[in-house]
């Protein structure tokens, strides 16, 4: 910005010069520029050839805090310049230059040209002689006591100077370093070469020999560590029109990246509400952190169409909405002077498109460079940009975009080099996509720029298939049916849309029939209705559109017999009951003995006799002699052993008595049965009884006896419901023994039937009494 100071001594010397009126102009002049002149820097110059205005900066001194490296220098013969540095103190800097040209250095009083700029910029274009030789001051803050100066001295004619470069890249690969220098405008024809000079950074040493380029912008470096940092300058080669060219400004060239990136993750997810686009997530990281300044990814479709878009970012990850078709990615590691090697990603083809049924997306071919693409007709409304992408697989995408804003359908003719004719007998498959941007249907970049509309394939001619279905198995054989399982016919060899197989079968006998199948595209079938025990012969093929393709090898079977069928059955109900017979009862006893408690045999209870004879129950023949003092004398009293042999069985004693079959103890054991104070042992039994009782007893037939029982185990209950109800109730054991005769004879039987009650269940008799009675 111009300051006072400059206004002062400018109308200081216009009013010297040209009188009032000069004075009254120039100061109209000056503020109506002055708003101008404060917003836009720029430098006010005066012709000072009639007025030494350096006596004026007399109190300015040369301070090396203040203005310095004043330095001017020329471009050609009418067009020079000069150049400082400002102070470190002031805040506002104001500068005045003031440029000399006497006629001769020997009388410098007499001036040839003298001219003063007013500025605030540290640079000035200005026009000299070039016969004279020339002096320039520059005074920082003129008006002010603290004023600072510095002074140039130079002849014009050898202050050509070729300016540097003003834009430098490097570029590092392999050890190698490559510099690209542009130059200003005005020195393009001047530099035809210049040097290179480097060193490690931190090192005090530059490079020896200089290297020099091959041209006026392209020079490489060799034989450079690929790890270590460099500076580095650059120097025009000194000719006749640039005999002047300094080193000028250092240059620091980062470490070379010679590492990839490594690929962590790819993300494949829908975007809400959006069809037939898709979101990519993709993350990496890059060993050498502290060396990248960023990343630049390049993105572009499979298909080779334009553009291949670069974005950069400082972050290892980025996402991209992209539409299903395949894409090619590469990711690379990025300095100011290195580029890593790139990590390639493929994004590839998503399969699971929106639908293409119901007349969605068709195709019809008219020749193998020419077919027609339909849609549905309401995608006109939204849409007039598409584009067209067709590929066998395997094989390159073919693309082309059209604009179409009347018609649901477009002819594609004469399809661009490079690509390939359509081939007979090839699967295509054909997608289309959508574009928003109406202005143009190529596309202005990838990322964010179509969705898919639909995909669906075809062939330009279709032909029958070439091979057979493979390794035809037979499984589950019965008597009228088996089931089939095969292999599909190889993608290749199919040539057309397989529209399902043809199944034939033939009976192997003299004149058997054959008969055939279609079935729907499937790799199994259950052929039924078939004859059993019957030997056939099995061959299948499929078929498209074009015809029927090559049958496989035909393989044999036989259906098994009704018959046999039925005696396996049989065979297999008499095998199921053998098992159970014999393995079935030890296992129902091992259950009996774990799930229920033991029962006792019969035969060992003293609860229950045995009964030999069916036709007539034996007297007890003997009694072992027992202990007095072991039985109830209350219901029995012993006074003499007596052997008595009774008349006969008594019935209505021995179903509480075993017969003895040990015919010695028989004859040991008596039992004296009568009870009284003497008697002899020769005493018959009285009358009454032997009248009223054994008689009756005796004419008893034992058939039909009620007493009589089968030879088999009973009990004293059975025993006691079979006493005739005509016999006197039992007496009690505790009646007094001095009443009637009779009574007390009959008392004496029922005291026995109650004693041998009590005897077989009591708890006093040992085990070897129990068995000599039992």
């Amino acid at each position: 910005m111009v300051g006072s100071g400059f206004l002062l001594d400018f109308l200081d010397s216009k009013c010297t010069s040209y009188g009032i009126k000069s004075y009254v102009f120039l100061l109209g002049v000056i503020l109506v520029y002055h708003t101008a002149l404060s917003s836009h820097v720029q430098a006010l110059k005066v012709n000072c050839k009639s007025k030494n205005l350096s006596s004026k900066y007399q109190h300015c001194g040369i301070n090396p805090a203040g203005v310095h490296d004043l330095d001017c220098f020329g471009k050609h013969p009418t067009s020079y310049r000069c150049v400082w540095k400002p102070g470190n103190s002031a805040s506002e800097k104001n500068y005045t230059l003031i440029i000399k040209q006497p006629f001769l250095s020997s009388s410098p009083s007499r001036i040839k040209h003298c001219e003063a700029y007013y500025t605030s910029q540290t640079n000035i274009s200005l026009r000299l002689y070039e016969m004279y030789n020339m002096t320039a001051e520059v005074f920082e803050n003129s008006a002010s006591t603290n004023c600072t100066k510095s002074v140039f001295r130079g002849s014009p004619m050898s202050l050509f100077r070729c300016d540097p470069p003003h834009n430098v890249s490097f570029s590092r690969h392999s050890g190698k370093l490559d510099v690209s220098v542009k130059w200003q405008k005005e020195d393009v024809k001047a530099v035809q070469y210049y040097f290179v000079r480097y060193k490690a950074l931190g090192s005090l040493s530059w490079s020896k020999p200089l290297v020099q380029s091959k041209n006026g912008t392209k020079c490489t470096v060799e034989n450079l560590n690929s790890s270590l940092v460099y500076s580095v300058q650059i120097q025009c080669v000194i000719k006749a029109r640039c005999p002047q060219c300094p080193w000028r400004e250092t240059y620091t060239v980062t470490a070379e990246l010679t590492t990839q990136p490594v690929m962590v993750n790819m993300k494949d997810t829908d975007i809400a509400k959006t069809k037939g686009r898709r979101l990519i997530s993709l993350t990496w990281k890059f060993p050498a952190k502290e060396l990248h300044d960023s990343y630049h990814v390049i993105i572009g479709k499979a298909s080779g169409e334009a553009p291949r878009e670069r974005m950069i970012t400082t972050e290892p990850e980025i996402r991209l909405a992209l539409s299903y078709s395949e894409y090619h990615l590469n990711i690379s590691a990025v300095n100011n002077a290195s580029t890593s090697p790139a990590v390639s990603q493929t994004i590839p083809q998503r399969e699971d498109t929106p639908s293409t049924g119901a007349g969605m997306l068709n195709v019809t071919v008219h020749s193998n460079t020419s077919f027609t693409i339909h849609w549905k007709e309401d995608l006109i409304k939204n849409y007039v940009c598409y584009s067209v992408e067709w590929m066998e697989r395997g094989h390159k995408a073919g693309s082309m975009s059209f604009y179409e804003n009347k018609y649901n359908h477009r002819t594609l003719t004469y399809l661009p080099e490079p690509l390939e004719p359509l081939e007979p007998y090839k699967r295509y498959s054909i997608t289309l996509h959508t574009r928003p941007d109406k202005d143009t249907c190529n596309m202005k970049k990838v990322n964010n720029s179509e969705s898919t509309y639909g995909r669906t394939h075809f062939y330009s001619i279709e032909g029958s298939p070439l091979s057979a279905p493979t390794k035809l198995s037979i499984y589950n054989v019965s008597p009228n049916s088996v089931e089939l399982q095969w292999l599909s016919i190889p993608e290749d060899d199919i040539r057309g849309f397989l529209l399902g197989y043809i199944i034939y079968c033939t009976e192997c006998h003299h004149g058997g029939a054959t008969t055939e199948r279609n079935i729907t595209v499937s790799n199994s079938y259950e052929l039924g209705d078939l004859k059993d025990g019957t030997a056939y012969e099995v061959q299948i093929s499929g078929f498209t559109e074009a015809g029927v393709g090559v049958r496989s090898t035909p393989i044999g079977f036989k259906t098994n017999f009704q018959e046999l069928s039925n005696l396996i059955g049989v065979i297999t109900i008499f095998a199921v009951i053998g098992i159970v017979l014999i393995f079935g009862s030890p296992v129902i006893k091992r259950a009996k003995v774990i799930l229920w408690p033991s029962i006792p045999n019969p035969g060992k209870s003293n609860a229950m006799q045995k009964i030999e004879e069916p036709c007539e129950l034996e007297l007890l023949g003997s009694i072992n002699h027992l202990e007095v003092e072991e039985w109830d004398t209350n219901s029995l009293k012993i006074v003499e052993k007596q052997e008595v042999i009774p008349a006969s069985p008594l019935p209505s004693m021995l179903p509480l008595l075993h017969a003895s079959d040990d015919e010695e103890d028989s004859t040991e054991m008596t039992c004296n049965w009568i009870q009284g104070d003497t008697g002899d042992s020769t005493e018959e039994i009285p009358s009454d009884i032997t009248g009223k009782i054994i008689p009756d007893i005796n004419r008893i037939d034992p058939q039909s006896s009620p007493f009589t029982f089968p030879c088999d185990y009973t009990t004293i209950e059975m025993f006691q419901q079979g006493i005739p109800q005509s016999m006197p109730a039992r007496t009690s054991v505790s009646q007094d023994t001095e009443s009637d005769p009779e009574d007390t004879e009959w008392t004496v039987v029922k005291s026995g039937l109650d004693y041998m009650s009590q005897f077989s269940t009591s708890p006093i008799l040992d085990g070897k009494e129990i068995s000599t009675i039992l």
